[in-house]
């Protein structure tokens, strides 16, 4: 078994020393409050328009949150064989050795946990702007600074300042919260995560008690249905904005060596969370149908705001507005918690910067890596838009996944005898969808994202950006091994 004491580059070296605070129930909060965020208010109207049919929309809702599922009982496994904290790159170092681990740690770091943060973070702010009117630049300044990736789009560091600006004092915030108290940033996990569930009951209820809709809707056509390939191609992009919506349930692994009984706590939040965010996603998005036909829901600018000015009129706008920045608020703080923790490991296995591995000696928290995490997220929201934001780390993060479902195969080869107070249920039938269906997803997506963009439908390439923010990694790992086996020697 890993010891505390174990070298650096040896794969399960133990990346923290933290106290076991965090029970069952903030746990289940911080998977609930990392996925519920901006996704089920942001992505249905442009999802509905990709499959232009209802029961399409909903089966996609429950066939990314099964998909998603099945990789929480994947990574239910692998956390309670490895409780520590870091995460994927704590299973990588086992299952891969260093160079994987690490690229999996530089990518996360780089893109997809700082643009997670970074993307919901902004929708935040940008609802915040309903009640606070932040100022913004004239056009011509806001497009008189960009940065033209060749290949890859151009972005426009000046647009939407003063939105920016808020994002990144939310992100500064919560960062300075989770910086002096892993006890103070959970309880704050706990409640928001609490309002999350409760508004969302609110939303569906109003709708379809105050709503002028019908059941109808459920199953009505759309006046464009979409057949053969067209479909197919529809389902796989309206996917990423679902699993866009789903993603955090895989934060809870980068905390395990702070959970309370992690054999037993780290599966049970994992699918008491997911179901809660499956029921919850099904039910407002059917909210929305009820009141709006698929071709409504298509055309939609904010579709929630749309869905609830049938029953409320024309105070929708104000309460969507809200709706917004109470989910997306606790959803950056779930995520600030969890993320720098794959940056903390790495910094005490010695294959990143030693002082990003420090812990607080006040606080015991992982204080340098959060304040790096800040500061990297303020840039990337500088920098992009929440739709490149959300894709890009959407991306990014399955290709994590499919290799982190790969490697089960791996352990149970490799690590026959290693304990595992959990076994995912269904091997190696459950492990082999996933995996399938992963690659299939970032096969797709990649050949999406390219014709979308050779056809000028969008001024960047998402899942390429995401990747080739990842390869300098690559030297960058070759810097930090010759340092460490330097110091070794």
């Amino acid at each position: 078994m890993p010891t505390a004491n174990s070298s650096p580059g040896q794969p399960g070296s133990e990346t923290g020393s933290y106290t076991r605070s965090i029970g069952f129930w903030t746990a289940t909060a911080i998977i609930v409050g990392s996925i519920i965020g901006s996704g089920i208010f942001m992505k249905p109207a442009s999802m509905a328009a990709q499959v232009a049919s209802p029961v399409w929309l909903a089966l996609t809702w429950i066939g990314a949150g099964v998909i998603s599922l099945f990789g929480a009982l994947i990574y239910g496994e692998l956390g309670t064989m490895f409780p520590q904290t870091g995460g994927l790159y704590v299973f990588f170092r086992h299952m891969y050795g260093d160079f994987v681990a690490f690229l999996y740690g530089w990518a996360a770091f780089a893109v997809i946990n700082s643009a997670s943060v970074s993307a919901i973070a902004f929708v935040c702010a940008q609802y915040a702007d309903y009640f606070l009117l932040l100022p913004r630049l004239p056009v011509a300044i806001e497009q008189s600074w960009l940065w033209h990736i060749p290949g890859l789009g151009t972005l426009y560091p000046l647009q939407n300042l003063g939105v920016k600006g808020l994002a990144i004092g939310l992100v500064a915030g919560l960062t300075l919260l989770n910086y002096r108290s892993v006890k103070a940033s959970g309880r704050l996990q706990v409640i928001s995560s609490i309002i999350k569930v409760a508004v969302l009951a609110i939303l569906v209820l109003g709708i379809f008690c105050w709503g002028k809709g019908s059941v109808h809707h459920f199953v009505q056509p759309s006046l464009h249905p979409k057949t053969n390939w067209d479909l197919i191609g529809g389902v796989v992009a309206a996917l990423t904005g679902a699993f866009m919506a789903y993603d955090g349930w895989i934060n809870i692994t980068f905390v395990g060596g702070e959970i309370k009984k992690p054999g037993h706590n780290i599966p049970r939040s994992l699918l008491v969370g997911l179901f809660i965010c499956i029921g919850a996603y099904l039910l407002v998005n059917q909210a929305y149908l009820y009141v709006l036909p698929v071709d409504a829901m298509a055309g939609s600018s904010l579709v929630a705001a749309d869905a609830i000015a049938v029953g409320l009129g024309k105070t929708s706008s104000a309460i969507v507005a809200a709706l917004i920045v109470i989910c997306t608020f606790g959803a950056v703080n779930g995520n600030a918690m969890s993320v720098s923790r794959v940056t903390f490991a790495m910094g005490r296995d010695g294959l990143f910067f030693r002082w990003t591995g420090r812990e607080h000696p006040k606080f015991q928290t992982p204080g340098n890596a959060l304040l790096l995490h800040g500061a990297w997220s303020s840039v990337l929201i500088l920098t992009g838009s929440f739709d490149m934001l959300a894709d890009m780390f959407t991306f990014t993060a399955w290709v994590a996944y499919l290799f982190g479902a790969a490697g089960i195969f791996v352990l149970r080869r490799k690590l026959p005898l290693h304990p595992r107070p959990y076994k995912v249920w269904g091997y190696p039938w459950v492990p082999a969808l996933f995996i399938a269906f992963a690659a299939f997803y970032v096969i797709s997506t990649v050949w999406n994202d390219i014709a979308r963009y050779l056809a000028g439908e969008v001024a960047v390439i998402n899942s390429l950006l995401g990747l080739a923010i990842v390869i300098p990694g690559i030297p960058i790992y070759l810097f930090f091994r010759r340092r460490s086996q330097g110091i070794s020697a």
